[in-house]
């Protein structure tokens, strides 16, 4: 039995909390649009878990001195994360009076009366080099581990390299690809088990959906948001929507059965 094989026999067993599903419902940053909460803060988290959602998605960047910390955009009140200090970022406050969160504040909070909802943590590219993105990846599933999260969460990138570098150091894993420029099979040879692409790309290539079954690799699709987009994606049976808009996503799935 060659790796290959082996890779695929662990992902049968080590990933089958995530293949389990069938149009699960990903929270985009969190729930957070119907409630006017903060992206990617406490509250649209907690929203997310409370509404027992399959899963709720969050961004993770590495300041100046190292801290982890969660937030969509590069910059936060216009200081480069990557640039500056954490002392020096949460002397802003986040619009419902909440400081910047830490990695480790936010997956506590995921790890509280949460019987329900996959902590999906995408690793942010670095602005300053590959390398430094590597070592936040490397950083984040340390971090999560230490707080025996690591069952609950499955990690995203852009950057192709921060996936492989967590698989050197984790073999089971669920790592899934963004940036929508590699076949299911690429992904497969690479051991990392899903592709997370925008919806456009899979309707660009339809081929990919069924190769990603035949190879069991997850399938997940961002950021569906249009009541249309979201029945093609139904009707296609992905592992995973993400959405801005999980309470209309769960109407259209629930008009479909």
């Amino acid at each position: 039995m060659n790796a290959l094989k082996i890779f695929s026999a662990i992902c049968l067993i080590a990933f089958s909390y995530c293949n389990a599903q069938k149009n699960a419902i990903v929270a985009h940053r969190g729930a957070w649009k119907k409630n006017n909460l903060p992206e990617n803060s406490i509250a649209s988290l907690r929203h997310a878990i409370d509404l027992k959602l399959p899963g709720s998605e969050f961004d993770v960047w590495r300041t100046a001195d190292d801290s982890l910390v969660i937030n969509h955009d590069a910059h936060y009140n216009k200081l480069l994360i990557e640039e500056t200090n954490y002392a020096d970022l949460i002397k802003f406050k986040l619009s419902n009076g909440e400081k910047l969160p830490t990695l480790h504040e936010y997956i506590s909070e995921g790890m509280r009366n949460n019987k329900h909802t996959l902590l999906v943590c995408e690793i942010k590219p670095s602005e300053i080099s590959k390398e430094r993105g590597q070592k936040t990846g490397v950083a984040a599933v340390e971090t999560i581990k230490k707080l025996k999260a690591d069952k609950n969460t499955c990690y995203i990138s852009f950057d192709y390299d921060i996936l492989k570098k967590i698989r050197e150091i984790d073999s089971k894993t669920s790592l899934q690809y963004l940036e929508g420029n590699k076949s299911p099979k690429e992904v497969k040879a690479d051991k990392i088990n899903g592709v997370d692409y925008h919806y456009s790309v899979f309707q660009k290539h339809p081929e990919w959906i069924q190769e990603a079954k035949d190879n069991k690799i997850i399938l997940n699709a961002w950021t569906v948001n249009d009541a249309k987009d979201m029945d093609w994606i139904i009707e296609h049976k992905f592992n995973y929507i993400t959405t801005n808009e999980p309470e209309l996503l769960s109407e259209r799935l629930k008009a479909k059965k």
